[in-house]
């Protein structure tokens, strides 16, 4: 479930960023090391300081390209609060190959690759996520290019601890009543309206906040 008629004009923007938020941001991802929720459960992927102040937690499928068009965006506003902020992903499995893909995802966490593989199946989705027809083994060939061992990849992505993963969040999509991907909560708090800028800004906030201060305009 994409929101492409939303993000329309981010997307050529987003794209020709990609390569340039690939290799500035952190690649180490952690689990989530907070109390759980419907937004954070420990199992959850985490992408910079474990104890940042303000959390982003982002609700994204693999096969969508607004997904693929924000992740550079959700980066370069990490980038400008690089200590203050954490990203936790959450996985809404909503398209036909998406939950194979995330267990390529939990896969390449198990060897550290989460990050790399993360952002070359955002960059290769075009070729293996089509609507109605995804080619899962390109999107495993692209996972591999990106250093993934896919032979052990592939038993290790029928584990039942990753299983267990895809059920939950797919519980945690139906309780936050998911209306479309990327979801975004700043702190616990939604988009009063979805965009770039309206994220920006929560999260300007939820960092003024945290520092005692008033964000800049």
């Amino acid at each position: 479930m994409n929101r492409r008629a939303i993000v329309i004009g981010t997307v050529t923007v987003a794209v020709a960023a990609f390569a340039i938020a690939a290799a500035y941001y952190p690649r180490d991802t952690g689990t989530a090391q907070q109390e759980e929720s419907n937004l954070v459960r420990a199992h959850s992927p985490v992408i910079g300081p474990a104890d940042a102040p303000v959390t982003i937690v982002e609700f994204l499928d693999p096969s969508c390209e607004a997904c693929r068009a924000f992740y550079p965006i959700v980066k370069q506003i990490m980038d400008a609060f690089p200590n203050e902020t954490r990203l936790v992903i959450r996985y809404a499995a909503l398209h036909e190959g998406s939950d194979e893909a995330v267990r390529i995802l939990e896969a390449a966490r198990l060897q550290d690759r989460f990050t790399p593989v993360l952002e070359k199946l955002f960059f290769e989705q075009p070729q293996w996520a089509i609507h109605g027809a995804p080619d899962m083994e390109k999107a495993w060939s692209f996972a591999g290019d990106a250093g993934l061992d896919v032979a052990k990849a592939r038993e290790d992505a029928k584990s039942p601890e990753i299983s267990t993963v895809l059920e939950q969040d797919m519980a945690d999509v139906k309780v936050v009543n998911l209306q479309g991907t990327p979801t975004f909560f700043v702190n616990g708090k939604p988009l009063a309206s979805f965009g770039p800028q309206q994220l920006y800004d929560l999260v300007a906030a939820e960092v003024a906040a945290a520092r005692g201060a008033t964000p800049s305009q």
